[in-house]
């Protein structure tokens, strides 16, 4: 048990003290279920070893249901997503397919396609629910769920989405879907947690994982204070497993505002513990290819949903054949570059004011190489 941990969430427990009585007074939302076919959570135990399954739709061994994403076993083609950002974090058009570079562990691959286009998405939403933090959220914390469906809400026909809420350990609220009705109905189920620990290395490699042979554009978004409590596994350990897995993580942190407001209260143990929470974040989404935002007002949620989808729908799909056959297992390294065809040397990129633009690539840092079928 990380006792500083405990200590740093002292100091803001005041804050929301009286804004979670005013929470817990107006209840959940409860819409009707019309679907039929939403996947319900056992209510937890006082044991771990009664906490809720995971839904036999989502174990590896089963079936996926009709309406999940397909997945894929042959890698014989590495196809990945590339992002060119400028410095506001805005996705830039028309860069030529002849421009992009790639390097599989330093070797440059030929490329077999370029294109630029918009997909749909899967996207995997991981909120903390622990009963920790949800009294120092106060009243932010409705309006973080509320936030949360209006993300949702967003999404296309062919988009699907899954609500996953984790506290000692992960719980799927829905399958992946695309039926905004069942999302809702997931989020309207977070009331009244019941553990007081907040993994969020477990919930991570977790939910990575399972979302590994997804094809098609995917990422997870998590909702969270990012500070692990009790997490089975290492942070060294996560980092590895999710950067492996090739899954975006969009990170968005919470409790900003109150950190702020409550900062002359904290010690220095409790603010190198949120420090620390803020630094794997970035960690996270950047070993990942996606990103990390911190928001300080609840206003600056819409621009980061707008950013997140613009993000994962307005990307460069790259694809090629990688010159190393060897199906070993192996982790792959990738590092794509904008390039001068002729020379080699740097793209230089201009807006409509012939000024240079200072951009960046975002694209997922490898990928693990298929292993050879004894």
């Amino acid at each position: 048990m990380r006792l500083s941990t405990r200590n740093s969430c002292c100091a803001l427990a005041l804050a929301g003290m009286g804004a979670l009585a005013l929470a817990q007074q107006q209840g959940p939302l409860t819409p009707k279920n019309t679907s039929g076919s939403t996947t319900v959570a056992q209510p937890k135990k006082d044991t771990e070893e009664t906490l809720p399954k995971i839904p036999s739709a989502y174990s590896k061994k089963d079936v996926p249901p009709a309406d999940a994403p397909k997945y894929r076993s042959e890698a014989s083609i590495v196809t990945f997503d590339a992002a060119v950002l400028d410095s506001k974090g805005q996705f830039i058009p028309g860069i030529q397919p002849s421009w992009f570079r790639v390097l599989e562990d330093n070797v440059p691959q030929k490329l077999a396609k370029v294109e630029q286009g918009e997909a749909p998405i899967t996207i995997a939403l991981v909120i903390e629910f622990s009963g920790k933090f949800q009294q120092l959220y106060g009243y932010t914390w409705r309006q973080t769920l509320q936030l949360s469906w209006g993300f949702a809400s967003t999404l296309k026909p062919d988009d699907y989405m899954a609500v996953i809420a984790y506290d000692i350990k992960p719980e799927i609220l829905c399958d992946f879907t695309n039926n905004h009705q069942t999302i809702q109905e997931a989020l309207s189920r977070l009331t009244i947690p019941a553990w007081q620990e907040a993994n969020l290395f477990d919930a991570l490699t977790d939910t990575a994982d399972r979302m590994t042979g997804i094809e098609g554009r995917k990422a997870i978004m998590v909702l969270t204070s990012g500070i692990d409590t009790f997490s089975k596994i290492t942070f060294d350990k996560a980092r590895k497993q999710v950067a492996e897995a090739g899954v975006p993580i969009y990170a968005i942190s919470l409790m900003q505002f109150l950190r702020t407001i409550a900062d002359a209260q904290m010690g220095p143990i409790a603010r190198m513990d949120f420090l620390q929470a803020d630094n794997e974040l970035r960690t996270f989404s950047k070993d990942t290819g996606g990103r990390a935002f911190f928001p300080r007002f609840e206003g600056e949620y819409g621009s980061i949903f707008q950013d997140i989808q613009q993000a994962l729908r307005k990307e460069y799909v790259i694809s090629y054949s990688p010159s190393n056959k060897t199906h070993d297992g192996a982790f792959r390294k990738l590092k794509v570059d904008l390039v001068n065809p002729a020379t080699n040397e740097p793209i230089l990129i201009k807006d409509e004011k012939g000024k240079p633009i200072k951009y960046s690539i975002v694209a997922k840092p490898g990928y693990k190489a298929p292993r050879a079928v004894e």
